[in-house]
């Protein structure tokens, strides 16, 4: 495979769940500003992601958002892409002009759905309006008015409306008070903090069990007896240590057998994991974005052959934690026992784990211009990433759920 990144990034329906990922693409001999060969492009993100790498692999069971060029609308080029799978999207720069719009239309017939880009109402595009499922709106490019004048025109249309570019809490409250059904942007990883807040104790009790398990006195007993005193974890644990995706050569009856098998490293990231997943107001997405940057900054470290992967593992998985906990990163830092070095690299991104993490956060943004990872070449970045993504899908699958 040539050197291509291929990331995503989740779309929330109204419950804040998942309702699909648009893909994210780009080769590396391209440069980010200048990407003038759109056609070979999108066929590049479309051979990769369902041919090479699997669709399934990358977004799980949601749907695809995929970017496709004019070429692919009037040139009736092939797509060979399952239309249950999939939501095609026109980019803003294309007119609407005969040849599109009968484009647009074949595609429909054969079954396709269809999404406006970056949309700023025009009447010349009022013939795409008519035929669009879903209408893509960039809330940073336009003014409050201008996002509630464009809402009350397109409900007239039988179409859903997705917010894009949602950075903030804010803009993501304004958006659903207007009655948008998605939500496209990073306001989830934003903590909500309020002045003087106190964590509840909810959020209190997890953070502790957090720092119990960070302590690096703790004994394997002791491990033990955390874990058991939660039926959920327990069973969820041994489940999951029985699974087909450990494959242990013989059942594992107990914590004890666990821990004494796998490893306390192994187990306590488990139950850190368990322990943030049980955060239940915020969305589950949060918790799985916090895996795949934990499991593709380990993957990182393990490429270039360093010690201490899972010291990277920790980084990537508590850089989450104030959006988990609506809280700032220094105050929650007060109360886990992380050492300098993992402290400094969630705080200001210092030293090789902080570096690592700031590679992992800019290839989560689709930030290619900002990934500058040490010896990785970008094959490598890319298969630590699409690994990570496998990893946390079956996590969810076999840990987490149920």
């Amino acid at each position: 495979m040539n050197e291509i990144f291929v990331g995503r990034q989740p779309i929330y329906d109204r419950k804040q769940g998942v309702y699909a990922y648009e893909l994210l693409f780009r080769s590396t001999h391209i440069n980010a500003a200048d990407i003038t060969d759109g056609d070979r492009a999108t066929s590049d993100v479309i051979v990769n992601t369902f041919m090479e790498i699997g669709l399934d692999n990358i977004v799980g069971d949601k749907l695809a958002f995929i970017n496709l060029t004019r070429s692919f609308f009037v040139d009736e080029m092939t797509i060979s892409l399952p239309k249950d799978r999939v939501v095609l999207e026109l980019l803003e720069d294309i007119e609407a002009d005969e040849d599109v719009v009968a484009g647009v239309t074949r595609l429909i017939e054969q079954g396709y759905s269809i999404a406006l880009d970056d949309f700023i109402y025009h009447e010349s595009l009022q013939p795409l309006v008519e035929l669009a499922d879903i209408i893509k709106i960039d809330v940073m490019a336009l003014s409050q008015d201008e996002i509630r004048d464009h809402v009350e025109q397109l409900r007239q249309h039988p179409l859903r409306l997705l917010a894009e570019k949602v950075e903030t809490r804010d803009d993501y409250d304004f958006c659903m008070g207007l009655g948008f059904d998605y939500f496209q942007g990073y306001f989830f990883a934003q903590p909500k903090i309020i002045r003087s807040q106190r964590l509840p104790n909810n959020r209190l009790a997890i953070l502790k069990l957090m720092s119990r398990l960070q302590d690096p006195e703790i004994t394997p007993t002791e491990l033990e007896n955390l874990i058991v005193q939660d039926v959920a974890f327990s069973f969820k644990i041994l489940r999951y240590v029985n699974s087909a995706a450990v494959a242990m050569p013989r059942k594992i009856e107990s914590i004890q057998q666990a821990v004494v098998i796998l490893g306390m490293t192994t187990i306590r990231s488990w139950t850190t994991l368990l322990a943030m997943s049980q955060i239940d107001d915020k969305p589950a997405e949060l918790v799985v974005t916090a895996m795949i940057r934990a499991k593709m900054a380990e993957n990182m470290a393990l490429t270039r052959k360093e010690s201490g992967s899972d010291v990277y593992f920790t980084v990537g998985l508590f850089s989450a934690l104030d959006a988990l906990m609506d809280n700032s990163m220094e105050e929650i830092l007060t109360q886990l026992p992380l050492a300098d070095h993992i402290s400094d690299a969630l705080l200001h991104h210092k030293g090789s784990h902080g570096k690592t993490l700031a590679c992992v956060l800019a290839y989560e943004r689709g930030q290619w211009e900002h990934i500058h990872c040490q010896i990785l070449d970008a094959t490598q970045i890319r298969d630590a990433y699409l690994s990570a993504v496998r990893w946390a899908n079956e996590i969810c699958q076999t840990l987490i759920k149920g």
